[in-house]
């Protein structure tokens, strides 16, 4: 029974793939579709498929449901009110305007810890168009400088919905996942940059901005002060670190009133509840239609409903996986193979490059692990948030042609496919593979 399993369960990647790619099946459906199917012909009774998905479902949306939506609802306050553009003004003053390039690498890498990378990019196009030409450089450049920033974050910090998911899948600590998702990303960030300076300048692109300089200006002079714009991202993490020192078996903090508060508010939950109520400060008419079904907050549910609904599936794909015995299965065989945490890495990777989609990766790669991390020597602490950072790293390998990220930096920066080809898809490989490499060198001297 054992081997197949194992064949099963390659049949069941193949069929979330093909269906996802080739008969443009929702990924929702592909992963309950992939659940049931594993589960029957897997030869578990029936009543306990059926159980194992309600139960996977449910326990998964249960525990990171609500963060996710938080995180949208923070991120479209941020890029609705203009506090992207103002975050980007004051990177700029920093790395001043002839580091165009790094700027944008920077601003990307900010904006993307709770904004999608695809509006992230769309947000930022205008400013980064007006700065180029004004620099007198290449659109090629700025344009893979700031995709490679957005990619890092969105594939490896949270509170980007990827992450968050694949935390609460593998059971690892966000404070954790965080300060290894910035670890890995920063150095991985300076590599996407020295690729875009590198090789995006023998491709030159008029900028031709469709926005003045004045424009921009008068967009920044509405938004919230880069301070304001910050807060909601950087209080969130914050909480979010403070309990998981609060929370450190030596007890830091006593084992009183100052650790449980610390607790209860660094809690994912509790700590992005409070962003979004700082994000509402943002706007600078505040208006309670934004808060209905019909304004910001209703179109970040719209938004996070497919996000949902993917991560549930996962987790219902996970619990049936679980409950089949394939840990036990895949154990034996890979117990020699010394993979360690490479394998999350090439998974993620292999399901990135062949379906588009860094989330579904992120959270398919998630669900197939989450069984697994015992017999892999992976369930330690620190080894579930590298982990959780590998998948991310893979998640970035590579952005080709069925992904839609791909697809809106070449439109916006006027690539042609080939070019994209040289730029995005080579520049995603460069920076991934990178990442991954760093994740492995951490888990040595960890």
């Amino acid at each position: 029974m054992q081997p197949w399993l194992i064949i099963l369960l390659l049949i069941s990647v193949a069929f979330i793939v093909f269906s996802t790619t080739k008969l443009k099946l929702h990924p929702f459906l592909a992963l309950i579709f992939a659940a049931l199917g594993f589960g029957i012909l897997a030869g578990m009774p029936l009543d306990q498929v059926i159980e194992s998905v309600s139960d996977g479902f449910g326990r998964t949306l249960g525990s990171i449901g609500i963060v996710i939506v938080a995180g949208i609802i923070l991120g479209t306050f941020l890029e609705k009110s203009g506090g992207a553009f103002t975050l980007a003004d004051s990177v700029l003053k920093l790395t001043k305007r002839k580091n165009v390039p790094l700027a944008m690498a920077i601003i990307g890498y900010i904006v993307a810890i709770p904004v999608f990378c695809d509006s992230g990019f769309v947000i930022l196009s205008p400013l980064n168009k007006a700065l180029t030409k004004k620099a007198g450089m290449s659109l090629a450049v700025s344009a893979i400088a700031l995709s490679l920033g957005l990619y890092a974050t969105h594939t490896m910090v949270p509170p980007t919905p990827g992450p968050i998911a694949a935390a609460g899948l593998l059971e690892a600590d966000l404070g954790l996942v965080i300060l290894c998702g910035l670890a890995v990303s920063i150095p991985a960030l300076l590599i996407g940059w020295l690729f875009a300076l590198k090789f995006g300048s023998r491709t030159y692109i008029d900028p031709e901005p469709e926005f003045s300089e004045a424009e921009i200006n008068q967009i920044m002079q509405e938004g919230p002060s880069a301070f304001q714009a910050f807060l909601p991202i950087a209080i969130p993490i914050i909480l979010i670190l403070a309990k998981s020192i609060a929370d450190y078996p030596t007890n830091p903090l006593g084992e009183g009133f100052l650790q449980t508060f610390v607790s209860f508010i660094g809690n994912p939950l509790i700590a992005l509840i409070i962003g979004v109520l700082i994000s509402w400060s943002l706007p600078k008419k505040f208006n309670r239609e934004l808060l209905s079904d019909r304004g910001w907050v209703g179109k970040a549910l719209l938004d996070s409903a497919a996000i949902i609904l993917i991560t549930g599936a996962g987790g219902a794909f996970g619990r049936v996986l679980q409950n089949s015995g394939i840990a036990e299965a895949i154990g034996k065989n890979l117990a020699g193979g010394n993979l360690g945490i490479f394998l999350p890495f090439i998974i993620s990777s292999a399901i990135k490059t062949a379906q588009g989609s860094s989330t579904v990766a992120i959270v398919t790669t998630a669900t197939l692990l989450a069984p697994l991390l015992g017999v892999l020597n992976l369930d330690a602490p620190l080894d579930r948030a590298l982990t959780v950072v590998a998948i991310g790293a893979g998640a970035m390998v590579v952005s080709h042609a069925n992904d839609s990220y791909f697809w809106v930096v070449s439109q916006f920066s006027r690539m042609t496919t080939e070019q994209a080809f040289k730029l995005q898809t080579l520049g995603t490989l460069t920076e991934g593979v990178a990442a991954g490499v760093i994740v492995w060198i951490i888990s040595l001297v960890t």
